[in-house]
């Protein structure tokens, strides 16, 4: 499904509101509950879909440390998150085929 088109000026306004939320995260945090987490996930949410340069560098982030990647895309419900669980879970259930057939493990 192709992205939607938004405007310029929309996009602006969604990236500066991501990175204020962000900003006022340790000002929410003080308040009890897990109010601060709720809101730099929004924050986030705005920032990956609206910037590039922030899309490149937490791609970057991601493939550095993966285990935070996957916790991020768990949060973030990201559809690479669900295609990656879907790969792995399809080449875990071939692999058990394959050796319930007797083929070997590694065929290298």
């Amino acid at each position: 499904m192709p992205r939607s088109r938004k405007s310029p000026l929309v996009r602006i306004a969604l990236l500066i509101t991501g990175f204020v939320l962000i900003i006022a995260t340790p000002l929410v945090g003080i308040i009890p509950g897990p109010g601060g987490i709720f809101v730099f996930a929004g924050g986030l949410v705005l920032v990956l879909q609206n910037s590039n340069w922030a899309r490149r560098h937490f791609a970057r982030l991601k493939r550095r440390w993966p285990r935070l990647g996957h916790y991020s895309d768990m949060a973030l419900r990201r559809r690479s998150f669900r295609r990656r669980q879907q790969r792995a879970k399809d080449a875990a259930i071939a692999k058990a085929e394959a050796e319930m057939l007797g083929f070997p493990a590694d065929p290298r």
